[in-house]
C-alpha cells in the first residue's frame, strides 16, 4: 500500500514541479551564501593585508612623533564568520563583521559600517534560512491541503473507506510520504551545502538540521490539524495561506514594531555627534579640568604631568578619552536597549514557530543580534587594550623605530556563546505535539 501511494504521488506532474523548483532555489540559496562566504574571506584577507602596509607606511613617514603616528594608525578587530553562516546571513549582511579602529574616542568609530547598496539591502538574500522559513511551508501546503477532502469530492473517499481497514492510518499514511519527501529534500541540500561550502559536520550543523525537520513537521501538522475538519479543499487552502500569510509575515512585523516602539533607542549618530561635541568643547576648556577627568579614569597616569606649551599628545588623548566618558551614559543606553530589544524578541518568539526558527538559525550561524552586541563590547575591549598599550609610550615620547610595528596582526573574536537545545528545539515540539492531538482528535469524532 505505502509502495503504490508513494507511486501515485511523485507520479503527479505538480508534485515533481515543486520538488525540482524548491530544490533549484535551495541551490540557489546555496550558491548566495558561497558568494557571502567568499566576500568575507576577502575583507578579513584584505584587512590583514592593508592593516600590515598602513601600519608601515604611516611608521616610515611619522617616524619622529609616536603620537601622530598613533593618530592616523587603525588596529582591526575581525567577528569570526562561521561556514554555517552561509545558510543563514541574518544581520551579517548590516552590520560589518570588521571593526577597524584608531586608538582616539571609541564611540566615533564604533557604528561605523560598511558602504552597501540600499536596493539590495531592501531586496534581502535569498539564503537557505529564508528559503526554508517562507518556501517550504507553501510547497507543504500545495501537498497536503487536499489529501482527503479531493478524494471526498470526487467520489473515490467511499472506495478508500470500504477497502482500508483503518482510514485514519490510511491518511497518515498519506502524510508520511509527503513529510518524508520534504525531509529528503532538505537532506539533499544540507549535504550539498556540507560540500560546496565546506561547512565541518558538527553540532551547529545538527542542530541546523534538527530545527529544519522540526519546522516541516510543524507545517504538516498545521495541515494535519485543517484537514481534520474536514472541509472542502477550497476552504483548506485559503486557511492554510492564510495561516501562511500571518505567522511569516504579518505576526512578525507587528512583534518588530511593537518591540521598536517599547524599547526606542537613542541613534548611533547621535551618540556619535555627542562624543564629537563632548571631545571639541575640550578645544576652549581649561586643560587642568580635562587632565583631571582623565587621571580620574586612570589613576595610574597621574605621574604623567602636563608639559608647558599650548599643545602636547598628552592633553590631546585626554581629550580623546573625555569625549568617550562624556557619552558613556548614551553609549550604556544605547546598549541595554538593545540588549532589551534581544531578550524580548527571543520570549515572544518561543510562542511563534516561525519567528523562533528563524531566531535560532541566525544564533547557531552567530548572525543574530546578540552575536553583534558581543563583537560591540569585544571591539571596546579591544580598544582598551590597545590604548593602554600605546598611552605609556606617547607619553615617554618613545621613538617610533624602537616599536616591533610588524607584530600587530589582526584579531579575531569568536562567539562563545554555547546552544541551548532545549531553548531551540522545546517550543517546536510542543507545538507540533499539541497540533496533532487535535488532529487526531477530529479525526476520531469523525470516525466515531
Amino acid at each position: 500500500m505505502l509502495a503504490l501511494l508513494f507511486k501515485n504521488f511523485i507520479r503527479s506532474k505538480g508534485t515533481k514541479i515543486g520538488l525540482v523548483f524548491l530544490l533549484v532555489i535551495g541551490f540557489i540559496s546555496l550558491l548566495i551564501g558561497q558568494q557571502f562566504q567568499q566576500k568575507q574571506q576577502n575583507n578579513i584577507t584584505e584587512a590583514a593585508v592593508y592593516q600590515k602596509e598602513h601600519i608601515a607606511r604611516n611608521a616610515a613617514f611619522h617616524k619622529d612623533e609616536i603620537g601622530l603616528l598613533l593618530y592616523y594608525i587603525k588596529f582591526s578587530l575581525v567577528n569570526k564568520t562561521l561556514p554555517i553562516n552561509s545558510l543563514a546571513i541574518g544581520q551579517r549582511d548590516v552590520n560589518p563583521s570588521i571593526q577597524s579602529v584608531t586608538i582616539r574616542g571609541l564611540e566615533a568609530q564604533k557604528y561605523d559600517a560598511e558602504l552597501h547598496n540600499p536596493n539590495n539591502l531592501l531586496s534581502g538574500n535569498i539564503d537557505f534560512s529564508f528559503v526554508m522559513i517562507y518556501l517550504f511551508p507553501l510547497l507543504i501546503i500545495a501537498f497536503s491541503y487536499n489529501l482527503v477532502s479531493e478524494e471526498k469530492e470526487s467520489g473515490t473517499w467511499k472506495i478508500v473507506a470500504t477497502q482500508t481497514e483503518n482510514t485514519f492510518l490510511y491518511i497518515l499514511k498519506l502524510f508520511y510520504i509527503r513529510i518524508l519527501s520534504l525531509i529528503l529534500l532538505l537532506t539533499i541540500v544540507l549535504f550539498a551545502a556540507v560540500l560546496f561550502l565546506e561547512i565541518p559536520f558538527d553540532t551547529s550543523l545538527l542542530t541546523f538540521y534538527g530545527l529544519g525537520i522540526l519546522y516541516i513537521l510543524f507545517w504538516f501538522a498545521i495541515s494535519f490539524f485543517i484537514v481534520s475538519l474536514q472541509k472542502n479543499s477550497n476552504f483548506n487552502a485559503v486557511i492554510l495561506l492564510t495561516i501562511w500569510l500571518f505567522i511569516i509575515i504579518i505576526l512578525p512585523a507587528i512583534i518588530n514594531t511593537y518591540v521598536v516602539n517599547k524599547y526606542p533607542i537613542p541613534e548611533a549618530l547621535e551618540l556619535t555627534v555627542k562624543q564629537r561635541n563632548a571631545y571639541h568643547e575640550k578645544w576652549d576648556m581649561d586643560k587642568k579640568i580635562t587632565m583631571d577627568k582623565f587621571y580620574h579614569h586612570y589613576p595610574q597616569f597621574k605621574k604623567y604631568p602636563l608639559p608647558e606649551g599650548e599643545f602636547n599628545w598628552l592633553w590631546y588623548y585626554a581629550m580623546q578619552q573625555a569625549g568617550d566618558d562624556d557619552s558613556a551614559k548614551q553609549s550604556q543606553e544605547l546598549e541595554n536597549k538593545l540588549q532589551q530589544r534581544n531578550h524580548e524578541s527571543q520570549l515572544i518568539a518561543q510562542f511563534i514557530p516561525t519567528l523562533h526558527t528563524q531566531i535560532q538559525l541566525n544564533e547557531i550561524a552567530k548572525s543574530d543580534l546578540g552575536n553583534q552586541l558581543l563583537f560591540l563590547k569585544e571591539t571596546k575591549l579591544f580598544h582598551e587594550k590597545m590604548r593602554l598599550y600605546f598611552y605609556p609610550k606617547i607619553f615617554d615620547n618613545t621613538e617610533v623605530a624602537k616599536e616591533n610595528w610588524s607584530k600587530f596582526k589582526v584579531e579575531t573574536f569568536n562567539d562563545p556563546t554555547q546552544i541551548n537545545f532545549t531553548k531551540a528545539f522545546l517550543p517546536l515540539v510542543l507545538f507540533n505535539l499539541v497540533l496533532i492531538c487535535f488532529g487526531w482528535r477530529n479525526f476520531r469524532k469523525q470516525t466515531m
